[in-house]
């Protein structure tokens, strides 16, 4: 079975890239998830992230918005203690920034699916990659939404941490053509 070699030799990162990486979500708190690891991987690898990611849903109540946009600066304290999490005050704070502006953005367009997926006019971008050096870190899209969500005041969401969110919630299918999920996602 060939899969994107970025994942091989790892069963944690085999079993993400099999059953969740490039794989369309639209869900509300699906997406905030991934916002929140993905700022947190900001100059990290993925994999140090995936190991956390159990760690971070329990500090971060379970990914709940509403939650997390109420942390006060003792709950930033609580967060910076905690081993199981990466503890980077700018990280840990753009998170709770980050729930606040999600809640907005929900009420405004009524979903934060519907907000991320109007980037993609509503359906993936489907790449045709043969080799992972073709794959780029960032696009005319991820530019695009990384200046929106600024404006609206979401911190960790340069350009590179957008496209890698669009590969993790399968806004772009970035699986190379010989991988075995490329046509299933």
């Amino acid at each position: 079975m060939v899969r994107c070699e970025w994942c091989e030799g790892d069963p944690l990162y085999e079993a993400y890239h099999d059953q969740e990486w490039g794989v369309q979500v639209r869900d509300d708190l699906k997406l905030f998830e991934f916002l929140i690891l993905e700022g947190a991987q900001a100059g990290l690898s993925w994999i140090t992230i995936l190991r956390k990611r159990e760690n971070y849903r329990a500090a971060f109540a379970g990914f709940e918005p509403i939650e997390v946009a109420q942390f006060t600066d003792r709950d930033i304290e609580r967060l910076l203690a905690n081993p199981g999490i990466v503890r980077n005050r700018l990280k840990v704070a753009a998170a709770i920034t980050n729930a606040r502006r999600f809640l907005e953005v929900q009420r405004e367009f009524g979903s934060f699916a519907q907000y991320m997926w109007s980037f993609v006019d509503g359906k993936p971008i489907v790449n045709a990659f043969t080799s992972m050096a073709e794959i780029p870190a960032m696009s005319e899209v991820s530019d695009y939404m990384s200046r929106d969500l600024k404006k609206r005041g979401f911190k960790f969401v340069g350009s590179t941490i957008c496209y890698a969110h669009m590969q993790a919630v399968g806004m772009v299918n970035d699986h190379i053509t010989s991988c075995f999920r490329y046509g299933q996602v």
